[in-house]
């Protein structure tokens, strides 16, 4: 009796990564003859661009970030790790986890984001954290929090003002999101909450080294949205790059401001990526990949997302935003089941969807190329895009409703302190260098 034919391994696809564009090439390897494994540090995958929101006090962490468990429950053949890549041995086609363990594939899908940059300088990252994942929205939530607090109790008229500063270094988008709703939470949301401060002589202040806000936007937009900062109350400060943060607060122009807060939105660096391969990249770490986004030299490893620099078809680096990591993911998808089929795909493509940013709750600017539109009605253009991108009916009623009583009431429901406790110094913990205080004498 002859025995019948095993039938072939599945192709082993590994994604490392489960932002926007490792779980769209999830999602859309579905139906193909492969196996995947996906592995991420962290069991969620979030909604970055709404994480300013929870940083804020509007929006709480369960409805911009969800279980990659949950979302892949109905995919059987999908395997997802909670674990954390140490690097990648591409001779023998292993990806390397930090507990030594190792995980074999026949190609491998980086996806691993990027971090805030600080451009040499690191030791700022305690004085003034960036917002990349939520553990980061939460800190600055509580920072943000806590500043209110501790100026609530203090009678130095000068201590108190630096508790009452506000700076945010860059003036991208999340730094402009930021400013405005800052702003909006000081002059709108808090003043009947407190008896001996008046919330809103709370300054904002946005420092920019560039000499507009909003660079990646055209000057008519980035105008407006310096002006409707300016508006709100918020001090832009441009063409002045910061020098120096510390527990006091920033030097930047030869000149020093008092700040407890201060947040950085100035820049981003790619994961090491590069490293673990050897590869070229760019100045901000990001690799350098081919036209059909695999890694140079390694043709079964493809790159996606913040960890790549790759031109459009302007000439321009494709921008490091949910939509391009999604087009890209879609991408890795087609071409390896172009590739099992023995067919070689075209070169990736990118086609911009359009830049948005919200400047306070009733204002955005959108820019679809040849269609620009500010004011009111972008915010609502805005909100919808955002709404829709969700996922899941209950996080989208639920992100809506809390837009809409925030926008009616002035009301943001998400003012907890967390990670903190009125009996340490300062309301939060001690080793946190930021708000390190002395005992006045």
């Amino acid at each position: 009796m002859t025995e019948a034919p095993r039938s072939p391994k599945p192709h082993r696809v590994v994604i490392v990564g489960a932002g926007f564009g490792g779980l769209e090439t999830t999602h859309r390897l579905a139906g193909a003859p492969v196996s995947i494994t996906l592995l991420d540090r962290r069991n969620h995958h979030l909604f970055q661009p709404l994480l300013y929101q929870v940083a804020t006090a509007s929006l709480a962490t369960s409805e911009i970030a969800w279980p990659i468990r949950y979302l892949l429950r109905g995919r059987h053949e999908v395997t997802t790790l909670f674990a954390t890549v140490s690097g990648v041995d591409a001779a023998n086609k292993r990806v390397l986890l930090d507990d030594g363990d190792t995980l074999p594939y026949d190609t491998l899908v980086l996806a691993t984001g990027a971090r805030h940059a600080y451009f040499g300088h690191d030791e700022w990252e305690p004085f003034a954290p960036g917002l990349k994942t939520l553990e980061d929205a939460t800190t600055l939530r509580r920072r943000i929090l806590v500043a209110f607090e501790r100026a609530e109790r203090e009678s130095d008229p000068e201590r108190r003002a630096a508790l009452l500063t506000f700076v945010i270094v860059g003036a991208g988008p999340t730094g402009v999101e930021l400013a405005g709703t800052i702003t909006e939470l000081a002059r709108d949301t808090l003043p009947p909450d407190f008896r001996n401060i008046d919330t809103q002589k709370a300054r904002v202040v946005l420092i920019e080294a560039g000499p507009r806000v909003l660079a990646g936007f055209p000057d008519d937009l980035s105008a407006y949205a310096q002006r409707s900062l300016e508006g709100l109350g918020v001090e832009v400060v441009l063409g002045q790059p910061v020098t120096e943060c510390s527990a006091d607060g920033v030097v930047y122009g030869g000149k020093s401001l008092q700040a407890k807060t201060l947040i950085w939105a100035a820049g981003v660096r790619a994961s090491p990526a590069a490293e673990w391969l050897g590869a070229p990249a760019d100045r901000a770490g990001r690799l350098q990949v081919n036209p059909d986004l695999t890694v140079p030299g390694h043709p079964d490893i493809f790159a996606i997302g913040d960890t790549i620099a790759v031109a459009g078809p302007d000439g321009k680096p494709v921008p490091g935003i949910a939509p391009a990591a999604k087009q890209q993911g879609r991408y890795v998808a087609a071409a390896i089941k172009a590739r099992l089929r023995g067919e070689t795909p075209a070169p990736f493509r990118y086609k911009h969807s359009g830049s948005l940013a919200q400047i306070g709750k009733r204002k955005a600017v959108i820019d679809f190329g040849r269609f620009k539109l500010h004011g009111a009605i972008a915010w609502w253009i805005w909100g919808i895009a955002h709404i829709y991108f969700l996922i899941g009916l209950r996080n989208r009623l639920s992100v809506a409703l809390s837009w809409l009583w925030i926008h009616a009431r002035d009301q943001r429901a998400a003012r907890l302190i967390t990670q903190g406790s009125s009996k340490v110094v300062g309301a939060i913990p001690t080793t946190d260098p930021a708000y390190k205080i002395s005992k006045p004498d």
